[in-house]
């Protein structure tokens, strides 16, 4: 089986410990018919023929094979214990690790939840199997094997008429496996979308209340929450089939046992302690026959949970190191776009773009939402690959530089603002994790964020919400750009970052910038002109293309669609008017006739 396979290949490093169970698990079980035996024995022995001397030595040895099952079972759990929680960890590590190395495309295309239940639910289903099932089943296939082997040696006809029943027991519990098998699978997905609901509910809480929707999510909740109980009462169903068979199959031996082995004690084949002994031993071949039902169960939830863990690990990222030429280097910061097509799935979302930034250029980006503007900065970082032409970061393709030394030397702060449940010093510092409490200050300063830091009631060491919560959008936005600077990048991209404060605090912060950041190659994306205005070349993107492109006095002079939007829209873009283009060359030549830098050719 390829999910047995699969967890092989993390259990094999315990192999040592898994041998010293099973030891002792052989041990349990040949222990347990020791109760059987003596039994017999003290009604053969001692209430039939008397011999009452026997009597201490026979339960002495009862006594010492209770402790030792005792002692081999309590030993034999806490090893299993230490190899399941041992696997879990690594497997856990291994799956927070595969998430750490996939890229952005994987994250929008993967619901939260579903990856929460990988991490928790489907975890747990692997412990399982590990910590009880596979020691148990084979506890119960020794406790069988070696049951039927003495009843065929106590009376062979007795072990054959047991053993008639097992084909049935095998045919109904295959036939179970084979169903509920895509059953859980049915089961674990509709989990997983039932808490994608509840963690989506839980972040986007705010928006809920705002918009009085709370109904909308309990609705939205109970028909997934009604989904989920559908699939498991199918479940349960198709346990209602099969599993009482497998039951009634095996309560079966206890008719047959009774009908002949009471014919072959009353023929006088067998003793009566015999009888007796055979009686206690039933039990060691019943019981696992009764609880194949279970075991099927449990390993199918771990077959269905494995497949989407072993999906995870062996999800490949679409960005990858191939061809690196370059490591571990401090970049300069030049930026390069030639005739860079990018698409989102079949969107085309950048159709084109070239320019050429300098180190130490202002590039201001500008265009209404949905323009491509962040698209086009998250190529630099390498986020994505175009899908035709190439970024160049110092005349190397990315794709020849380390996908880490990349990020090293590339800052951003985001337009989603993330930030942690930690301390405002903690998130300022996490791309820098050994920063000195100078270092911190001196970039929330630059940022415009250390007057409202040091109001609040404990400082820099004031613990932020999940997600910020508890911070404006513009004190969100100061953080997010002190963490950028903090990190004394190559290229600085700044998207969107002052969308949520005052004209005079955007002045300010530009300002510091200016002073103090000149060295970096920087992109501004805004929606505003007065965030780029003063940029070394500015890029209007419309649709995905470059429409114009200079600085802001040759953009107004050209009194094109950037001269339009400043005179008219107070600098908006989104509240400008649609633009239409026209006669616009999308071919291999366009290459040539659109690398501009400071609005020249």
């Amino acid at each position: 089986m390829e999910a047995l396979r699969w967890l092989g290949g993390y259990i094999k490093k315990y192999t040592f410990i898994i041998i010293l169970a099973a030891v002792l698990t052989l041990i349990h079980v040949t222990v347990i018919f020791i109760s059987p035996y003596m039994s017999g024995f003290i009604v053969d022995d001692v209430i039939v023929n008397g011999k009452y001397a026997l009597l201490g030595k026979y339960l002495t040895i009862l006594l010492a094979s209770v402790a030792v099952k005792e002692i081999t079972w309590y030993i034999r759990q806490n090893l299993m214990e230490h190899v399941s929680q041992s696997v879990i960890k690594n497997l856990r590590c291994d799956l927070y690790e595969k998430l750490q190395r996939l890229d952005f495309k994987f994250f929008v295309e993967t619901r939260t939840g579903d990856l929460m239940s990988r991490m928790t639910g489907d975890m747990d289903a692997v412990r399982l199997v590990m910590a009880s099932t596979m020691a148990n089943l084979f506890q119960m296939i020794c406790l069988g094997a070696i049951g039927l082997a003495t009843m065929f040696l106590a009376s062979p006809i007795l072990g054959l008429s047991l053993l008639a029943i097992v084909p049935f027991i095998g045919v109904f519990a295959f036939k179970y496996s084979r169903v509920s098998k895509p059953q859980f699978l049915k089961v674990r997905e509709v989990l997983s979308r039932l808490n994608s609901v509840v963690q989506e509910n839980i972040s986007g809480n705010r928006a809920v209340k705002a918009f009085s929707r709370e109904q909308f999510e309990i609705d939205k909740f109970e028909k997934v929450n009604n989904e989920y109980r559908t699939e498991q009462l199918e479940n349960v169903a198709i346990w209602n089939k099969y599993v009482p068979l497998i039951d009634f199959a095996a309560a079966m031996t206890n008719v047959i046992f009774i009908f002949v082995g009471g014919a072959l004690a009353i023929a006088g084949k067998i003793s009566i302690g015999q009888f007796t002994m055979m009686n206690g031993i039933l039990w060691c071949i019943v019981s696992p026959m009764q609880m194949i039902g279970g075991f099927a169960n449990q390993i199918q939830q771990f077959v269905a949970s494995s497949v989407k863990m072993r999906t995870l690990l062996d999800t490949e990222p679409a960005i990858k190191n191939e061809k690196v030429t370059v490591d571990h280097v401090k970049l300069k910061g030049k930026v390069t776009f030639k005739n860079v097509i990018f698409s989102y799935d079949d969107e085309r979302v950048l159709k084109y773009v070239n320019f050429v930034a300098n180190p130490g250029d202002t590039i201001g980006i500008i265009g209404p939402t949905g323009s491509g503007k962040s698209s086009l900065v998250n190529l630099i970082s390498r986020f994505y690959d175009p899908d035709n032409g190439a970024v160049y970061i110092d005349d190397i393709n990315v794709k020849n530089i380390d996908v880490t030394t990349i990020r090293q030397n590339v800052s951003m702060a985001m337009q989603d603002i993330f930030l942690f449940s930690d301390t405002i010093e903690a998130n300022i510092a996490y791309g820098v994790p050994d920063a000195t409490h100078e270092d911190v200050v001196r970039v929330a300063k630059a940022a415009d964020a250390h007057e409202f830091i040091i109001k609040m009631p404990e400082g820099y060491d004031t613990i932020v919400g999940e997600r910020g919560v508890g911070l404006s959008g513009g004190q969100k936005q100061r953080i997010a750009l002190a963490r950028a600077l903090l990190k004394d990048p190559a290229i600085l991209i700044l998207d969107d970052t002052t969308s949520a404060v005052d004209m005079e605090t955007e002045y300010s912060i530009q300002e510091t910038l200016k002073k103090s950041y000149s060295n970096k190659t920087t992109f501004i994306i805004a929606h505003r002109i007065s965030s780029v205005k003063n940029a070394d070349l500015i890029l209007v993107l419309s649709k995905g293309r470059v429409i114009e492109w200079g600085t802001h006095d040759v953009l107004l002079s050209k009194k094109g669609y950037y001269y339009e939007v400043y005179e008219n829209q107070f600098g908006d873009f989104n509240n400008a008017p649609d633009f239409e283009i026209d006669n616009y060359y999308e071919d291999e030549q366009f290459l040539e006739r659109q690398v501009y830098r400071n609005g020249k050719k």
